[in-house]
Formats: structure tokens, sequence, C-alpha cells
């Protein structure tokens, strides 16, 4: 009887171990960004940020912010 359940534990436990190992080898490979993510992730930010000032420099954009700014501070209560 000891010797059953000593086999059983082993096998119980062995499969938690193998288990644990394997989500430690998937979390190192997945331990992030590598070097070119990065850069590719920085150009899109990058060029983001400069469309997006585009946008808010351009004429009529800017036109409607300083109006909304202007209407904002002129309100009476």
């Amino acid at each position: 009887m000891n010797k059953a359940v000593r086999a059983r534990l082993w096998a119980v436990t062995g499969r938690m171990r193998e288990a644990r190992r394997a989500r430690r080898a998937a979390a190192r490979r997945d331990a992030g960004m590598v070097t070119s993510e990065y850069a590719m992730g920085i150009i899109a930010a990058v060029a983001f940020a400069a469309v997006l000032y585009k946008v808010l420099t351009s004429g009529q954009v800017s036109g409607e912010l300083q109006d909304i700014v202007g209407r904002a501070l002129d309100v009476r209560m």
C-alpha cells in the first residue's frame, strides 16, 4: 500500500513539475519585445505624432480650437 501511494504521489508531482517547467519555458519565450519590435513601435508612434501635429496645426483645425477656447473663456455666470 505504501509503495502504491508513494508511486501515485510521485506521478502527480512529476506532472506538476513538468507543467511548471513548460510554463517557465513559455514565459521565457514571450518575455517581451525584441529590439526590432521596439523600433517599429517607436516609428509608428512618431508617425502618429507627426500626423496629429499636422492636423492640429492646420488652419481650419487651429481656428476651430482657438474659437472653442475663446468661447470657453468668455462664459459668464
